[in-house]
C-alpha cells in the first residue's frame, strides 16, 4: 500500500469549513481574507476584466482590420497544372490525389486554385474552386462539382 493510492471512503463527505470561530479554529477573525482591501470585504468584488481603473485589455485591444481570423479555413489546396498528369476522364477527389501522389498531406478540404494549363477532361469533386480553375476545367471539357466541406 502506497499513499497514492489512498482515497477516502466512497460515500464519506468532507465537513464545511467554519470560518470566523476563534483563532483555535485556523480561520479566525478575517477568515482567511487578509487585513483590509477590496478583495477582504464581503460581496462579489470586481468584474471580470477589472484592472483597478487602468483602461482593462479588452478595451485597450484595436478593433479594426487586418488582425488574425480566429475560425480560419484551413484547405488542401492544388493547382490545376497538377492535375494535367492525371489520364483522361478520371474522377479527382481529395482520396484520389492523396493516392497518386498529387496531394502529400491532408489539410482539410480541398480546393483547386487556377494557377497553370489544364489540356486534359476531368470530374473534379471538391470544396471550392476558384473562378478561374472552373473555367480552365470546364474549358479543357471536364466538369466541376462542389462538394459540402
Amino acid at each position: 500500500m502506497k499513499l497514492e493510492n489512498l482515497s477516502p471512503q466512497e460515500g464519506s463527505k468532507r465537513r464545511k469549513r467554519r470560518v470566523g470561530r476563534g483563532i483555535s479554529a485556523g480561520q479566525g477573525a478575517s477568515c482567511g481574507f487578509g487585513m483590509r482591501g477590496q478583495k477582504s470585504r464581503s460581496g462579489t468584488g470586481t468584474k471580470a476584466g477589472f484592472e483597478g481603473g487602468q483602461m482593462p485589455l479588452y478595451r485597450r485591444v484595436p478593433k479594426l482590420k487586418h488582425f488574425t481570423l480566429i475560425n480560419q479555413k484551413h484547405y488542401t489546396t492544388i493547382n490545376v497544372d497538377a492535375l494535367g498528369s492525371l489520364p483522361a476522364n478520371t474522377e479527382v477527389t481529395l482520396g484520389s490525389l492523396l493516392e497518386n501522389g498529387i496531394a502529400t498531406s491532408n489539410d482539410g478540404p480541398l480546393k483547386i486554385l487556377g494557377n497553370g494549363e489544364l489540356s486534359v477532361a476531368l470530374s473534379v469533386k471538391a470544396a471550392a474552386f476558384t473562378k478561374s480553375a472552373a473555367q480552365k476545367i470546364e474549358a479543357a471539357g471536364g466538369s466541376c462539382e462542389v462538394i459540402a466541406k
